[in-house]
């Protein structure tokens, strides 16, 4: 599933803009696509909205996945910021291994249980600060290191660099 809302730095369309003759927004998924049954985008502008409201970014998005996913019967989610085009070598797979794990070079990049949709709307009422990387050590989350450099797209130039 595809999770996470865009930043407002590179505008609404950020996970249209395109890579290789494909939008950002489809590489992420197609990274995905081997370790998931379904790919969803989440998320502003997506099939699936932000909970508990729209503009919460990536919290709101992953909340919104977590709980489409357990409406489906699934236990847990596999998640990605659209503006990930490329990740290095072997991270899905070893996020996949385990729920709850999260890259903590790019939190957003994580393998959530579906039974922590709970937790997570409450830190999203009571904690002031939206973030990921917390919410994540909060449930006990396994930091999985990337080992190199991720491409995170949110200006043209970034995705010229590309």
């Amino acid at each position: 599933m595809l999770a996470g809302g865009q930043s407002s730095r590179f505008g609404s369309d950020k996970a249209q803009a395109v890579l290789d003759g494909r939008a950002l927004a489809e590489h992420a998924r197609a990274l995905l696509a081997p370790h998931v049954e379904r790919a969803v985008i989440a998320g502003r502008d997506g099939t699936i909205p932000d909970l508990p409201s729209p503009e919460l970014g990536p919290l709101g998005g992953i909340a919104g996945a977590l709980d489409y996913a357990a409406g489906l019967g699934f236990t847990s989610v596999l998640t990605i910021a659209c503006d990930m085009p490329r990740l290095p070598d072997g991270l899905l797979e070893a996020l996949a291994r385990r729920a709850s794990a999260y890259c903590p070079d790019a939190p957003v990049l994580g393998h959530w249980e579906t039974r922590s949709l709970g937790h997570l709307l409450n830190h999203i009422a009571t904690v002031p600060r939206r973030s990921v990387r917390g919410w994540a050590e909060a449930v006990g989350a396994i930091p999985i290191s990337a080992g190199a450099r991720i491409p995170n797209v949110n200006t043209p130039q970034d995705l010229d660099t590309l």
